[in-house]
């Protein structure tokens, strides 16, 4: 008889060993001939070699399984016993995470599909088009897999924090409370993709950070997803230096609708400056969505149509206001 612990890591204990441990306790009766003990992340377990060499692949296998999935049933803990495939390796398609629930998140449109091919292609990517359209969550997404495959150590997201007719100093509580709600559309994303106890875990040790622009200045970012979202925001100096902070190993994506920008008249969107200064530099890809992106309420989309028609008619008004002579 021989004793072994084995480590989780990782995954998210409450889904592997299930409500009540009903997993846990699956797992105990599949494999009778062995001792099997759960305290935290330590699995302790006695018995026979030959049937411990086997609880361990298994074991290794479903841990695989829930870190990659999020999720973990009877279903799929017999089939990972009985050597057979379970029912989402044979769904997964062009998956490139999965949500909390166990649901594939992918890409839903012909421009999301450009951008998840160009960030396998590219070490900085540009994603700009309208609300809705994807290209924040997909971004996160990407940058959720990478991590889950140890193929990069942190998730930095960044936003500039510029304010759409409200101040920061009318909203209540310290600088973090007030940074926060402009931050919370990150925070939904990762919150829909990693569960609750994990996602709290990374960010207390530093894995997924989120922080507004201005807490980027002076950092060399290595082996890391960073995300700018709402970068039309920006200005020239802002984007200049995120960019420049690029480190080894390290991808950026780059997320703004240049319809939605909230700075100043006077002041030019470093997003917009960044598209035009960086057109022909090699590495860089430029991803362009429209209104046939987005996949939120279907009003959507005519909400965005109709400002598109509006803008572009008083874009006509006042060239013909400043060619009109005046007398």
């Amino acid at each position: 008889m021989i004793e072994k612990h084995i480590i989780l890591e990782d995954i998210d204990l409450l889904t592997f060993y299930g409500v009540n441990n009903v997993h846990l306790q699956m797992i105990k009766s599949l494999y009778p001939k062995l001792r099997i003990m759960a305290r935290g992340n330590i699995i302790k377990v006695l018995g026979d070699e030959e049937e411990m060499c086997s609880f361990e692949e298994n074991i290794d296998k479903m841990q695989k399984h829930c870190a990659k999935y999020n999720s973990l049933n009877e279903e799929t803990i017999l089939n990972i016993i009985k050597g057979e495939r379970t029912q989402s390796q044979v769904t997964d398609g062009s998956a490139i995470c999965y949500s909390i629930t166990g649901k594939p998140i992918g890409p839903r449109s012909e421009n999301q599909i450009k951008l998840v091919e160009a960030y396998y292609s590219n070490d900085m990517l540009f994603a700009i088009g309208p609300a809705g359209s994807g290209k924040t969550y997909v971004s996160i997404a990407l940058a959720v897999r990478a991590l889950k495959n140890k193929e990069i150590r942190k998730i930095i997201l960044s936003r500039p924090a510029v304010e759409a007719g409200e101040k920061l100093g009318f909203l209540p509580g310290d600088m973090k409370d007030k940074i926060d709600p402009y931050l919370q559309p990150l925070y939904d994303a990762l919150q829909d993709m990693i569960p609750a106890q994990k996602l709290t875990e990374y960010m207390e040790q530093n894995v997924i950070q989120i922080a507004p622009l201005a807490f980027m200045r002076g950092r060399t970012l290595n082996d890391a997803v960073v995300i700018l979202d709402e970068a039309q925001n920006t200005t020239t100096q802002q984007i200049k230096m995120f960019l420049t902070r690029m480190g080894q190993n390290t991808k950026m994506i780059i997320t703004g609708d240049m319809t939605q920008i909230d700075l100043p008249h006077a002041v030019k969107s470093g997003l917009k400056e960044a598209c035009e200064v960086l057109r022909e530099v090699p590495g860089i890809a430029f991803i362009h969505m429209n209104d046939k992106d987005i996949v939120r309420h279907k009003l959507v989309t005519r909400i965005v149509n109709a400002y598109n028609k509006y803008d572009k008619q008083r874009e006509i008004l006042r060239k013909q206001e400043l060619n009109t002579p005046r007398t």
